[in-house]
Order: C-alpha cells, then sequence, then structure tokens
C-alpha cells in the first residue's frame, strides 16, 4: 500500500486532486521540452509512477461525496507498469501528452471512459475490457501491438490520427471487438502491420477515410504474409474505406455482412509487394450497397467469389488485370464518371465492356455471364442480355475438343448459337441469289424427256435448299455440266447445315430462357 509520505510532489498533487476530479497539467508550456516522443527523458518532475495511478482508480484515495472523481493527468513520463487487469473501475481515466514506460494493461477492466490522447505508448493491452463510455486514443503513437480482443465499449472508439506500429504480426487485434457506436480510424490513421477484426459487431459502422495501412515486412506467425486489413465475418452496418483510404497489402472480407454501404470511393489498393494474396478478397460477403470506385485500379487481384450485392457502383478504375467472379450476384449494376463539375454520375455501361470485365476472370464459368445477362434481362435490355450470352457460348469454345470446337464455330457463323437467328436468313439469301442467277444462265436437262415441268431457277434454288418436302423442281432436272452438279450438292448440303444450326441454336436459347 502507497503512503501519502513517499509520494513525490508530482505524485501527491495527482493524488490531491483525483477526488475533485481536477486535471494535473505538468507540462512546460514549451513546445521542444513537451514533445512526447522524447518523454523518456523527462526528469522527475514530470515524472509519475504506474503503480500510484493504479491505486487511485483502484479505491486509494475515497472520492468526497457529490463529487465526480476523476484522474486527469497531462504532459507526465509514467514509470513502471500501468496494471489494472480485471479491475473495475469507478473512474474515468484521461491521459493526454503522456509518456508510458511500459505498455499498459487494462485486460478485462471494467470502467465509463478511457481516453489516452496524443501520447506515446509502447503497445497497449485491453482485451476484454468493459466500458461503458467511449475508448479514445486519438493522435497517439503505439509502438506495438493495439490488443481489442473481445473488448465491449458501449460508446465509440476514437483513434483519429493515431499510429500504430509493429515490426512484425499484427499492429491492431481486435477480434470479436462489441461496439455500441462506430469506430473512428480517420484523420491521418497509420498503421505499419496487419489490423484484424475477425468476427467483430460494428453497428454503429467502421470508418477509415484517408487511413493508411501497410505490410512493409513479411508477417510473422500471428497473421498471413501481405494482409493490411482483416474483416472477415465482420457484422457491420457501414464500412467506409473512402477519401483517400491505402492499404499496401490485402484487404479480406470474407463472409463480412454489410447492412447498408461498403465503400471504396477515391481509395488505393495495392497488394503487398512480398505477399502473394489479392488487393481485395471479398469472398462470400454480403453488402447491400457496394461503392467501388476507386482513385485507381488495383495492383493485385480483386477476388468477389461468391460475394453478394445489391447495388454496384464501379468505374473504369475498378478493376485490375484479373479478377475473380465466379459466384458473384448482383441486383444492380452502375458504371460511375465525373461530370462536368467533378461530380459523380450514373451510367449503363455497354455489354461489350461488361463481357470484357468478366473475361478478366481467369478461366471459363458460365456463372459471371449469366448473372450479368440476367440483370440486363430484368433491365430490359434484350439485346444486351443476348450478346453476353453469346460471348459465354465464344468463351466456352476455347475450352471444348478441336470437333466440337468446329461445330461450334458453325452454330456461331451461321446462327450466332441461336442467339442471332437472322444470320440464317441471310445466308439463306445469299446462297438463294447465287443459285439463282447461276442457273439462269445455264438450263439443265430433263430427267423425262417431254414430261417435264418447265425449269424455274429461283424455285429450283429453294428446292435444294429447303430439305424438308419438295417443290418439284430438284427431282425433275439434273445436270450434266459437273460443276454446276457439284454446286448443286453444295446447295443441298448447305440447306442442311443450315436448318440443324437453326433448331440446335434455338433450341440452346429456348432452353436457357
Amino acid at each position: 500500500m502507497l503512503s501519502y509520505d513517499e509520494l513525490t510532489s508530482p505524485e501527491r498533487e495527482l493524488w490531491d486532486a483525483f477526488p475533485e476530479g481536477r486535471r494535473v497539467d505538468l507540462r512546460t508550456g514549451v513546445a521542444e521540452d513537451d514533445r512526447v516522443v522524447e518523454g523518456g527523458q523527462w526528469g522527475p518532475e514530470r515524472t509519475v509512477r504506474a503503480a500510484v495511478i493504479a491505486a487511485l482508480l483502484s479505491g486509494a484515495n475515497a472520492t468526497q461525496q457529490g463529487v465526480a472523481a476523476c484522474l486527469k493527468l497531462s504532459g507526465a513520463r509514467i514509470n513502471g507498469c500501468l496494471d489494472l487487469s480485471d479491475v473495475e473501475l469507478g473512474q474515468a481515466l484521461r491521459i493526454e501528452e503522456c509518456w508510458f514506460e511500459n505498455a499498459p494493461k487494462l485486460q478485462g477492466a471494467s470502467t465509463r471512459t478511457i481516453r489516452m490522447v496524443d501520447s506515446w505508448l509502447p503497445g497497449l493491452d485491453i482485451a476484454l475490457v468493459r466500458v461503458e463510455g467511449h475508448l479514445d486514443l486519438s493522435r497517439s503513437r503505439v509502438e506495438g501491438c493495439l490488443d481489442l480482443l473481445n473488448a465491449s465499449v458501449a460508446g465509440e472508439l476514437v483513434l483519429n490520427g493515431t499510429r500504430v506500429c509493429v515490426s512484425e504480426g499484427w499492429s491492431v487485434i481486435a477480434d470479436g471487438l462489441d461496439m455500441g457506436g462506430g469506430v473512428f480510424c480517420m484523420h491521418g490513421f497509420t498503421a505499419r502491420g496487419g489490423i484484424r477484426l475477425l468476427g467483430a459487431q460494428l453497428p454503429g459502422g467502421l470508418y477509415m477515410q484517408g487511413a493508411h495501412l501497410e505490410c512493409p515486412v513479411p508477417l510473422g506467425r500471428p497473421g498471413p504474409r501481405g494482409l493490411a486489413l482483416a474483416l472477415d465475418n465482420v457484422v457491420a452496418s457501414t464500412l467506409n474505406l473512402s477519401g483517400g483510404f491505402t492499404a499496401d497489402g490485402t484487404v479480406r472480407l470474407r463472409g463480412a455482412r454489410v447492412s447498408d454501404s461498403l465503400t471504396f470511393e477515391g481509395a488505393v489498393l495495392n497488394a503487398a509487394p512480398d505477399g502473394d494474396g489479392p488487393a481485395l478478397a471479398g469472398l462470400l460477403m454480403q453488402v447491400a450497397d457496394f461503392d467501388f470506385t476507386l482513385a485507381r485500379p488495383p495492383s493485385g487481384t480483386v477476388d468477389l467469389r461468391g460475394a453478394q450485392v445489391s447495388y454496384l457502383h464501379d468505374s473504369e478504375h475498378s478493376w485490375p488485370d484479373v479478377v475473380e467472379l465466379d459466384g458473384f450476384v448482383y441486383g444492380s449494376i452502375k458504371a460511375v464518371e465525373a461530370g462536368e463539375r467533378g461530380e459523380a454520375t450514373g451510367r449503363r455501361q455497354s455489354a461489350v465492356c461488361r463481357v470484357e470485365w468478366i473475361r478478366r476472370s481467369p478461366g471459363y464459368s458460365p456463372q459471371p455471364y449469366e448473372q450479368l445477362a440476367s440483370w440486363y434481362r430484368k433491365a430490359g435490355h434484350d439485346n444486351d442480355a443476348r450478346r453476353v450470352l453469346l460471348a459465354k457460348q465464344r468463351h466456352r469454345r476455347r475450352t471444348l475438343h478441336p470437333v466440337t470446337r468446329a461445330w461450334g464455330h458453325l452454330l456461331d457463323v451461321t446462327v450466332g448459337y441461336g442467339y442471332r437467328p437472322w444470320l440464317a436468313g441471310v445466308w439463306l439469301l445469299a446462297l438463294t441469289l447465287l443459285g439463282t442467277l447461276t442457273f439462269s444462265v445455264h438450263t439443265p436437262n430433263p430427267v423425262q424427256q417431254g414430261d417435264s415441268v418447265p425449269f424455274q431457277p429461283l424455285v429450283y434454288t429453294l428446292d435444294l435448299l429447303v430439305p424438308i418436302g419438295g417443290l418439284g423442281q430438284r427431282t425433275a432436272w439434273y445436270w450434266s455440266n459437273g460443276s454446276l452438279q457439284w454446286l448443286a450438292y453444295l446447295l443441298i448440303a448447305f440447306g442442311w447445315v443450315l436448318t440443324t444450326a437453326v433448331i440446335a441454336g434455338v433450341t440452346r436459347a429456348l432452353q436457357k430462357n
């Protein structure tokens, strides 16, 4: 138990001020002398032992009735380890511009409000903490892991302007974080090392506008290589990673559920140079409104396999050379471009551009084509839907056996796999003209002399081209000229091919519809 007599002058000042909630300010007012990063050089006149702070917050100095006690300390060097693990704190803790010799430990503690702003800490362990108010670490510098594992904060978690830096592993661990308010990592927030919020509950949203996450070195055993932000299975109202948000490493949202919006507007996504993961991994995520209008194309791949999005907004800067889209489902998709005054305007991108987007996916998968065609049909753009399905058949053809591929080419040229049946009419008209003009110059021989119907070049040509039924011309006349006879055989063959192609193509189209 600490004795008042053994307290130093700044410690006595803090001891006396605590019951009344008065602030103790040990700063000199000289900017050069008050630089927190050099707080390890501050002398005894600005030094407070961590044990004194722990004693006060544990009830060592009884509070006065009718006065709200609070520990408020500014500009101090805090020696030793502030260990408040499993302590139920009845008073708020407000630290400003202080330097900590050791990482504070508040694991399992319960308190109203924790405020450590503009301070320097070699780490912070607040796993399993229960905060009934706000947890504010604004503009602080944490040279170690910020551990928020399974923490519960009824108010807001504020990390605006905070810098968290580790040499390896995770810079922030917040798996199972249960928030009542929002998480704010804006205004210059920087993390050197991975940030992990697996399974976090964020009903107030996560806001990281302008944040910079970097993975300059391979992560150690605690985190996967090259992972900047892990939001697997997060349940949130909003994930705002916009306004210059930059991630030098993978942003992973596997299984995340966002009830309102996920926005990357103006963000920059880069796969870590030493990592082997994508720039964005959104496997199986569920998002109501997904704004993927980046500042520039990602330097790594984008993986959206199995993701479900109600509204997708993208731009010419959204997609890298490789995009995984198998199983990606969306209710509406719209390209966004800057208007004359810089405002974002939406438009429906052409089917050709969308098909090119799908073809950025490695290998062949029918689902992305069918999903896009389904959306075009729902939007009333049937022609675009047919273009997409035709592109699907052409892509599929590359994976087939050469013989089957040849048949596919024939279906494509003749009827466009059933999505362009008018092509058969073009072929039929061209062959009819060819036969009619050729047969008009020469007259064939009758099969039966004196008993043949008059020769009609047009009717004779149609009789050769139409394999079903007969018009009486083909059986009544024959050619002694070999070249014309071969032309007749060729027209018969083309007639069968066109008929077969039309039946096969139209059947495929009808079955798919």
